[in-house]
Order: structure tokens, then C-alpha cells, then sequence
């Protein structure tokens, strides 16, 4: 408030009645006392006591601003803090997780007669967050050189039916129990199948794969990579085909994740009749089924005999 406020407010209220002043007896001391201070004290800087005069008990009032008469050093400075504490970082996503286990997988020395003879660690390919995940047993030749899992003419095949499920493999995700080629003796050509103590060594590296993904369900490619998945000395195919086995791990909310057994791409390759190919193709409409994913009349009858 400036002093022609204060002027306006001292002749408004001298104005009024002797009751009315008696009344704002305060206010009234204190637009008087005001007006005694000299308008080059009220503009500067430094507190001014105003003293009441005339109310009698009133408190004594005080104009401050804070400038450089004031000392710092008599704010207080202690103010409590909080306890030593480790924020917790975001999750990270189930790429990034993928990219972590790949670093260390790549530089696995588990097995070194397979790191002696290998191109490439073949660690998988496809989509971190698939609801479907394909396991075969290990890479062949053309995947050791390609560092990726299911590109020859087996991997061509199951390229095919994953595309006649109308997905691809950037939707899913393709990996192997073994992550190394095995080893072939000299001179020798082809491919062996893994052994049971390769794939045990290899086998936390696909689970962890599969704890990150958390797909709704796997599909395992072949009697190895069943045994390599399970843990088994020997599965028979003929049996176990079509059928639904549940892998246990501890994913979210699920205790176990599906697995349809199936036959491997290369045996169809080997055995090209169309009720080989039915076989594979019904486990394969019923992983549609269980993923919830439509499923049209022609895809109903593909591979069926003429008249059924």
C-alpha cells in the first residue's frame, strides 16, 4: 500500500462518526502511525517498526523485505533428509532381456569341442513377445554359417507352415535346444544329432529364452528336441505326436507352458505322403485352436485326402 492510499484511508475513516471512529479505533492508530514515516523509509529496504499509537495492548507491526542486511546463515539449513535409497529401475523389456542372454550365450565356452568347430552361436530368431515359440533340436550346417535357426531346406518347410497358419516367422519366435552345431569327425559331411549331456549343458540357455517370452505355447520339433526339452532318454513319436505335454517353469501367472509334440520338417521332407503332412498339419490347427487364432474352411482342408 502506498502513501496516497494510505492518505485516502486515513481522510475515509476520520470522516465517519465519533462512534464509527471509536469502532475502528485500530485501523484508524494505524493509518496515522503510517503516515508519520517518511515516504523514503517506507520505499527502502529495511524493516520498519510502526508504532501503534493510541492502542493501548495492540501488538507492534512490522514491515520487512528481504534484502542484504539480512544474514543467509540465519535460515535454517538442517532440513531433514531422506534415507539412502536405490530407486527402483523400469523392468526391462523383453527385448532388451533377449539382447542380455544372447551377449553371454555368444561367448558360452560350455562344450569346447563344439566352440572349437563352430561358425556361429545359433541363439534364436523371431518376436520377444510371441504367444507361439517353434524348438527344434540344434543348427545344421547352413545354420552355423547363417547364425540362424531353421534356414535350410528343412527351415524353408517350416517357413511354409508357419506361413499356412497365417503368421510368419517375424510373429513367432524359432529356436533350438543346442545353440552350437555338433561337431562332425574329420572328413565327414552332414549332420549328427545332438547328445543328451550337449543338450543338458545348453538347455538353461533355452529356458531362460522361454521365461523371457513367455509364449502361450511351444511347439518342439522332433523326438531330440522333445527329449532335449524334457529331459528324456527316448521318446516314441508315434505316440507322443499330436499329443499336448506342459513344460513347468515359472512364467507370470503360468505354472507350465503347453508344448504340441510334433514331427521335425526334415522327416516330412523324407516322407512327403500327404498323411505325414495331415499329421503335422492337424498339431498344428489345434496350436490355432488353443491360441484362440480363426481358423478358415481351406485351412480346415488342407492336406486331406480327395473325397473327405
Amino acid at each position: 500500500m502506498n502513501t496516497g492510499d494510505l492518505r485516502a484511508l486515513l481522510t475515509a475513516l476520520t470522516s465517519l462518526p465519533e462512534r464509527r471512529r471509536r469502532e475502528v479505533r485500530i485501523p484508524l492508530a494505524v493509518a496515522t502511525a503510517v503516515m508519520s514515516v517518511k515516504e523514503d523509509v517506507l520505499s527502502s529496504n529495511r524493516p520498519v517498526n510502526v508504532s501503534l499509537a493510541g492502542c493501548s495492548g495492540a501488538p507492534q507491526l512490522t514491515k520487512w523485505q528481504p534484502t542484504s542486511d539480512v544474514v543467509p546463515d540465519s535460515f535454517p539449513t538442517d532440513y531433514p533428509k531422506p534415507p539412502p535409497h536405490n530407486p527402483p529401475k523400469p523392468a526391462p523389456n523383453r527385448a532388451e532381456r533377449l539382447y542380455s542372454l544372447r551377449q553371454r550365450v555368444l561367448t558360452c565356452t560350455t562344450c569346447p569341442h563344439l566352440v572349437a568347430t563352430r561358425n556361429n552361436v545359433v541363439f534364436g530368431v523371431g518376436n520377444p513377445e510371441a504367444e507361439l515359440m517353434f524348438v527344434g533340436e540344434a543348427p545344421g550346417a547352413d545354420e552355423d554359417i547363417q547364425g540362424e535357426p531353421f534356414v535350410g531346406a528343412a527351415g524353408k518347410l517350416l517357413t511354409k507352415i508357419i506361413e499356412a497358419m497365417a503368421l510368419n516367422r517375424e510373429k513367432v519366435y524359432i529356436a533350438n535346444v543346442l545353440k552350437c552345431r555338433p561337431d562332425m569327425p574329420p572328413g565327414s559331411s552332414g549332420n549328427r544329432p545332438p547328445r543328451r549331456d550337449e543338450m543338458a549343458s545348453c538347455l538353461p540357455h533355452l529356458l531362460e529364452q522361454i521365461r523371457i517370452i513367455a509364449p502361450k505355447c511351444i511347439v518342439a520339433l522332433g523326438s531330440t528336441a522333445v527329449c532335449g526339452l524334457f529331459g528324456l532318454s527316448e521318446i516314441k513319436m508315434s505316440v507322443a505326436r499330436g499329443k499336448w505335454k506342459l513344460l513347468d517353469l515359472d512364467i507370470g501367472d503360468q505354472g507350465s507352458v503347453p508344448v504340441m509334440v510334433t514331427y521335425h520338417p526334415a522327416y516330412l521332407l523324407r516322407n512327403q505322403t500327404l498323411s505325414e503332412k495331415r499329421k503335422v498339419w492337424d498339431d498344428m490347427l489345434a496350436v490355432l485352436n488353443h491360441l484362440g487364432h480363426p481358423i478358415t474352411e481351406r485351412q480346415r482342408s488342407f492336406f486331406l485326402s480327395p473325397g473327405r
